[in-house]
């Protein structure tokens, strides 16, 4: 089960990023796995997910970039990173990886969205402060 956005995404995809095809498809499906419910649009030349109608506090977004593919959190400071796997971005937003040839472990991914999602009520209520702890460095970002 993808989602109809993703199909728009992957259509303006040129040169090597179309390469990342498969990585953001089963990402697709593994972000969707855990939440089907949740709403799915290009924005910003990137495909966000986020609860219907809150793109404000988007959940996480999928990319081609750079030979691979990136999955974004945009308040990953916050999660639980047990592999090892998430690269600072912005002062919140944290960053997983995937060269065009790893394969996709859905059951990560989905552990990863999943914490996302527990986290994202405190998020909403404590955004403003949750970026300047990280800007501060009192938080992992």
């Amino acid at each position: 089960m993808s989602s109809p956005a993703l199909q728009t995404y992957l259509d303006g995809l040129t040169g090597r990023d179309v390469e990342a095809a498969p990585t953001l498809r089963a990402l697709d499906e593994a972000i969707l796995a855990v939440e089907p419910g949740l709403a799915v649009a290009v924005k910003y030349k990137i495909l966000m997910y986020a609860e219907p109608g809150d793109w404000r506090h988007w959940v996480c977004a999928i990319s081609a970039n750079r030979g691979g593919s990136a999955l974004r959190f945009l308040y990953g400071v916050l999660l639980d990173d047990p592999r090892g796997v998430l690269r600072p971005g912005s002062s919140t937003l944290m960053t997983w990886d995937f060269a065009n040839d790893d394969a996709v472990d859905a059951a990560a991914v989905g552990d990863y969205v999943r914490d996302a999602l527990d986290r994202l009520d405190h998020f909403r209520a404590n955004s403003k402060q949750i970026a300047a702890d990280a800007k501060d460095g009192r938080l992992r970002g």
